[in-house]
């Protein structure tokens, strides 16, 4: 891939297998589910990504990194492409001990509401290897796997970051997230435009159509798009976004 956008495949892990939740995160209803992600991993890691996005819904919900076997396997799978990893890092012991597996970057979310001073210490440390997970709904933050609001906007939250050296910020639309009715492309835009970090978007990418139009937002500072349930579900064919993406 030589476009300046990047297309991300997920894999959630729950319980050590790949699922899919229902829109907004529900942990309560049926996911999607396939007892080895590590062989989902190396079906994506065939095609040119540039990096696989997990989320360990386990440790998002118990504030401590979990699935670390589905983890190893992952990695293991996807060989030389470069995994990131988000969900229960709370700590910077946590932080650690998802690089020491082999992750080449991890993202902290609820860290990054509750403890900035572990973003702004983690990304000293680790440059290049720190995202900031900013999920909202209505704008607004949630944290603890989207089980708790907050007042704090997510525009503001970005901006809070401007100056710690995190590599990206992963912004999740809540609302849309697992709806496949297509990712918010303005509120998306507009973030990205009010900070200098890189903006990595996610939830409701269901379509070729959606790939382009999130690519042609490049220029405005939108690095790239995670897709999880679409290619899942064979809803979008991984091969072709990753042509829409590197041309755009």
């Amino acid at each position: 891939m030589t476009g300046s956008f990047e297309l991300i495949p997920a894999l959630d892990l729950l319980g050590g297998r790949y699922v899919r939740l229902a829109p907004e995160g529900r942990f309560d209803a049926a996911p999607l589910v396939e007892d080895d992600p590590a062989a989902l991993a190396r079906r994506y890691a065939a095609h040119a990504i540039r990096r696989l996005h997990v989320v360990d819904l386990d440790g998002a919900r118990s504030g401590r990194p979990e699935n670390a076997e589905a983890l190893a396997r992952i990695l293991a799978a996807a060989g030389r492409v470069p995994v990131q990893v988000g969900g229960g890092l709370r700590s910077l012991a946590h932080v650690e001990a998802r690089l020491a597996q082999g992750v080449e970057r991890v993202l902290l979310g609820t860290a990054a509401l509750r403890d900035p001073a572990l973003v702004r210490e983690a990304a000293r440390r680790f440059p290049g290897r720190i995202a900031v997970a900013i999920d909202a709904k209505g704008g607004r933050v949630a944290v603890q796997a989207w089980l708790e609001a907050s007042d704090v906007a997510a525009v503001e939250l970005a901006r809070r970051f401007e100056d710690a050296g995190v590599a990206a910020l992963v912004y999740t639309d809540i609302a849309r997230d697992g709806t496949l009715a297509g990712p918010d492309l303005e509120l998306t835009a507009a973030l990205a435009e009010a900070v200098s970090i890189p903006v990595i978007a996610s939830g409701g990418v269901a379509s070729e159509a959606d790939v382009r139009a999130l690519a042609a937002l490049a220029p405005r500072g939108v690095a790239g798009a995670i897709v999880g349930r679409a290619l899942a579900t064979g809803a979008l064919d991984l091969a072709r976004a990753l042509e829409i993406a590197a041309c755009c």
